[in-house]
Order: C-alpha cells, then sequence, then structure tokens
C-alpha cells in the first residue's frame, strides 16, 4: 500500500481564519504543494484527505453506497437544517428520504416550472431603472427565492409569500459576508446573547420561519383532502416509502428548509458569477447573444437544451468557481482502499472539486473563462462535479441548470447590461459557499 502525503502544516485556528477570506489561496497552495491526494490534520482528534483526482473520484463515486457515512461531516449544518434534513442522514434512511424527495426534481416535472422561471425574471428586470446600477447578487437572489417558494410551496404572492422571503433573506444576510461566515467556522461564536447579537437574531429568524412552515404544513394536509395540488410540498405530503409510510411534521420542516436553502442561496451565487463571466469577456457575450438572437424573442422555453453555447457557458461558469469548493466529506465505514492507499475507518475523505476543476491536464488554461472547452469535449462525472456525485449527489441540480439557463436567456434577450467596474472579481466566502463580492454592481443600459 502507498503512504499517503501528509501536510506538514496542522490546520491551525490562524489557518482557519486565513481560510475564511482566502479560501481558494489555501485551497491552491496545498494542492501544489502536496498533491491531488494528501492528508491534511485538522485538529487532534481528526484529520481530513483531500482528493482532486479523477480516478480516485470515480472509485469514490461508484463505491457501494454502504461503504460511506457522511452525516456525522454534514454536522456542522444542524443549527440550520435540523436533525431531519437529508444532508444529516445515512444508510438505509438517506435512501428511502432520497427515493421520496428526487421525483418533483425530475427534468419532466419541472418544464411546468419553466413559465413561472421566465415570469419571474421579466417582473425583477423589469423593476430595475435604466442607467442605474443594482447589485446583482441582491438581484438574483430576488428571483431564485420567489422561484424556489413556487416551486416548493406554490406560492405566487401574497403576505404570507412576502414574510417567508424577507425572513429567509434576513436569515442568510447573518453569514454573508467572510467576517459574518466565522460564526459557522467557529461554533465557539455561536452564543445566544440576547436578539441584538448575531447568533440571538438568527434564532430569533429561524423560530419565525420555522412556526410559519409548520403552520403552512397543517393547512396545506387540511386542503389536500378537497384538492390536488402540484409543488413540491403538496407532493411530499402525497409521498409514501416503501413500507407506505409517509413523512412526519418535523422530517417535512427539515426537508422544506433544505430545499428553500440550497435551491436558492446556491443558483444566485452561479448566476452572479454567469452574468460576471458574460459581461467581463466581450467575446462570449458575442457568442451567446448570436445564438440567443437566432432564436428571437419569441423563444420556445421548452427548446432550452437546444442552446449548445448557453449551456456551455453555464458549465464554465459552474467549472471556474464551483460555489461548493469541497464536497462534503465522506467518511469510510471500514478499512478501505482509494487509489492504492488505505484508508481507515474513521478518516474523514473530501473531494476538492475547485481543484479538479482547475486541473491543467483537464482543463488548460484552467484560470481562463472558456466555455468552447465543453463544445470540444465530454467530461466524465469524476472529472466535472459542480453539483458533487455519487449517492450524494444535489438533487435540485436538474432546476439549477434549467433557472440559470432560463434567467440568462430571459434577461440577455429583452436588457443590454454593462460591468459598472472592469476589475476582476474573485470569490469571497459566504457561509460555506464561495460567491462574488457582495458589492458587484451592473447597469442596465438602454437597449
Amino acid at each position: 500500500m502507498k503512504t499517503i502525503p501528509t501536510a506538514n502544516e496542522s490546520f491551525t485556528p490562524m489557518l482557519n481564519l486565513y481560510s475564511a477570506f482566502r479560501p481558494l489561496n489555501v485551497l491552491e497552495n496545498y494542492t501544489k504543494k502536496y498533491g491531488d491526494f494528501y492528508r491534511l490534520k485538522v485538529s487532534n482528534n481528526y484529520s481530513v484527505i483531500v482528493v482532486s483526482n479523477p480516478q480516485a473520484v470515480k472509485e469514490i463515486f461508484t463505491a457501494s453506497t454502504n461503504i460511506f457515512e457522511s452525516a456525522k461531516a454534514n454536522k456542522v449544518l444542524h443549527f440550520l437544517l435540523g436533525d431531519n434534513a437529508i444532508l444529516l442522514l445515512d444508510g438505509e434512511i438517506h435512501r428511502n428520504r432520497r427515493h421520496l424527495l428526487m421525483p418533483p426534481f425530475h427534468e419532466e416535472s419541472l418544464q411546468k416550472s419553466i413559465d413561472k422561471i421566465v415570469e419571474i425574471t421579466q417582473q425583477v428586470y423589469s423593476s430595475l431603472k435604466i442607467n442605474y446600477s443594482f447589485k446583482v447578487r441582491d438581484c438574483m437572489q430576488e428571483i431564485t427565492l420567489r422561484v424556489i417558494l413556487n416551486v416548493v410551496f406554490g406560492f405566487n404572492s401574497g403576505a404570507k409569500s412576502e414574510r417567508l422571503r424577507k425572513l429567509l433573506v434576513e436569515l442568510l444576510e447573518t453569514f454573508n459576508t467572510p467576517l459574518k461566515s466565522l460564526l459557522i467556522i467557529f461554533p465557539l461564536l455561536q452564543k445566544n446573547l440576547g436578539i441584538y447579537s448575531p447568533w440571538g437574531h438568527f434564532l430569533r429568524l429561524k423560530a419565525e420561519i420555522r412556526q410559519i412552515i409548520y403552520q403552512e404544513i397543517k393547512d396545506r394536509r387540511s386542503l389536500l383532502e378537497k384538492e390536488s395540488h402540484q409543488d413540491i410540498l403538496s407532493l411530499l405530503l402525497l409521498a409514501r416509502d416503501e413500507q407506505g409510510k409517509g413523512m412526519t411534521d418535523e422530517e417535512l420542516h427539515d426537508e422544506l428548509i433544505t430545499l428553500l436553502f440550497a435551491g436558492h442561496e446556491t443558483t444566485a451565487s452561479a448566476l452572479s458569477w454567469l452574468f460576471y463571466w458574460i459581461h467581463y469577456t466581450p467575446e462570449v457575450q458575442v457568442k451567446l447573444r448570436s445564438e440567443l438572437d437566432f432564436w428571437g424573442e419569441s423563444i420556445d422555453y421548452k427548446e432550452i437544451n437546444n442552446l449548445f453555447y448557453l449551456d456551455a457557458v453555464v458549465a464554465e461558469t459552474l467549472r471556474i468557481y464551483p460555489v461548493i469548493a469541497g464536497a462534503f466529506a465522506r467518511i469510510p465505514t471500514q478499512a478501505i482502499s482509494i487509489l492504492g492507499y488505505k484508508l481507515k475507518h474513521d478518516d474523514w475523505l473530501s473531494i476538492s472539486i475547485y481543484a479538479l476543476h482547475h486541473r491543467e491536464d483537464l482543463y488548460p488554461d484552467a484560470k481562463q473563462f472558456k466555455p468552447e472547452r465543453f463544445l470540444e469535449r465530454k467530461y466524465s462525472p469524476n472529472e466535472y462535479i459542480p453539483f458533487g456525485g455519487g449517492n450524494r449527489r444535489c438533487i435540485g441540480s436538474a432546476l439549477a441548470l434549467l433557472e440559470m439557463k432560463l434567467v440568462t436567456a430571459t434577461v440577455l434577450s429583452r436588457f443590454q447590461l454593462a460591468l459598472t467596474n472592469k476589475r476582476p472579481l474573485y470569490p469571497v466566502r459566504r457561509g460555506i459557499t464561495l460567491a462574488p463580492p457582495a458589492s458587484f454592481k451592473m447597469v442596465i443600459k438602454n437597449k
């Protein structure tokens, strides 16, 4: 058996602090120094094996589902999602829950959301003033949050929808900067010092959101006895596992919270990057607009997947700055061998999505935004993994891709945008994700 290269440095609190503000610098430095399979000591209790080797990724993704556990590694999200979220489940319970959650996210089911996504996008962008700058992140979050509220709850408008939307936005503002993200990185900071303290404010918002969701679950249960609905909540209320058992209110709450946050927060960041790259690289915008002009404003959005250059631009956006830099760790349930390296049953194994996506042997000129690479080559599921893979692949990937394409096609076919600043942007930490700086702005010009 080969010996796993071990980083000389430990992941100290100071390095943890540095990673909060310069996350990609840390990843790049370690990968350059130790390669694509190395061990990093995080504390006296455990170490993480960081992987960005495509063959190793393949072995991990294709391993039997009982070889790895992930719930323990995902406990960092317990404070936000609760005990019953799919990210915090393992084994048979995880398989059953995934089986219940997947149907509403199948591409054929999502076709029903196309018109609503286009309508919401038009409404949000039409409300912006010509020649006035706007924060791109705020705009994209408004779109993705309204979409996910519609997809999950069937909300179109109304006081309840607006209150929940505002609460979710305010809750996420708790972690919207690298400094505020320290609340997640250092759990000792999670102290309730009153409603005006960061954590006290977070807990108050979370409690009100919880109350709204529980009430909606109760109301919807009674409604389903009289009429049918096609939103995800209604479908989940009707869903049954192989034993004919449905989800409890608490399980539903935790899954709905997961869908609400994961279903809009990451997509808003990806869309922000998408619009940055389209307008930062003029040749990309020219090619993309040419493809959209061929379809015209009367584009049949059901054919959105036939826009091959748009598909490549979306793929390259998710490659160059993946919203999640590394997949959540997998922990072997037994001693195993990956790539000829022996792993113990308590090793933490984390795939570095960013490092994998920046391998020069896979992506020449990896730091350059080049959508053409996805037209020239088809990458395997162990070479390109913006949504993870295996039995832990993001269940909302189809919705995210559909939404990114629809929003882009809708905006570019109707509006002319421009960057307010031509300086390059670099990712910053936003909670556990990587996003463009909150200050990133654009402006709508007269077309």
